[in-house]
C-alpha cells in the first residue's frame, strides 16, 4: 500500500505566530509551576523527614531518662528507708538496757551468777 504523506502547511499570518508564541509561553509557564512545586515538595519532604527523625530521637531520649529517674527514685526510696532504719537504730543503741541485751546474745556476757551454754545452730542429723 501506498504511505499518504500528509502535507499541511501552516498559514504564516500574524495571528498563527501570536498563537503560537502564546502556546509557547503556556508551555514554559506549566514547566516552571511543574519545578516550583516538585521543589516546594522536595523542601516540605526534607522538613518533615528531620521534624520526624529529631521527634524519634527525642522520645528515644526521654524515654531512657524516664528509666533513669525510675531508677534513682527507687534507688532515693531504698536510702530513705537505710536511713530510718539508722536512725531507729541510734535510738535503741542509746537505751542501756537494748546495749546490755545485745552483749549478752551477741558477745555472750553474763549476769553474776549465769552459766552460758553454746548451743549448735545446726540442726542434728539424727
Amino acid at each position: 500500500m501506498e504511505e499518504r504523506k500528509k502535507k499541511v502547511t501552516k498559514l504564516q499570518s500574524k495571528s498563527v505566530h501570536q498563537y503560537d508564541a502564546y502556546i509557547e509561553r503556556q508551555n514554559r509557564k506549566k514547566q516552571r509551576l511543574t519545578r516550583r512545586l516538585v521543589l516546594y515538595a522536595l523542601v516540605v519532604a526534607v522538613i518533615v523527614g528531620s521534624m520526624s527523625i529529631y521527634h524519634f530521637n527525642q522520645r528515644a531520649t526521654k524515654a531512657d531518662k524516664m528509666e533513669e529517674y525510675e531508677q534513682l527514685e527507687q534507688q532515693l526510696a531504698d536510702l530513705e528507708q537505710q536511713e530510718s532504719d539508722l536512725n531507729h537504730e541510734i535510738e535503741l543503741l542509746q537505751d542501756e538496757e537494748y546495749v546490755l541485751e545485745i552483749a549478752r546474745t551477741n558477745y555472750f556476757f553474763s549476769n553474776e551468777g549465769e552459766l552460758i551454754f553454746k548451743l549448735p545452730d545446726e540442726d542434728p542429723s539424727y
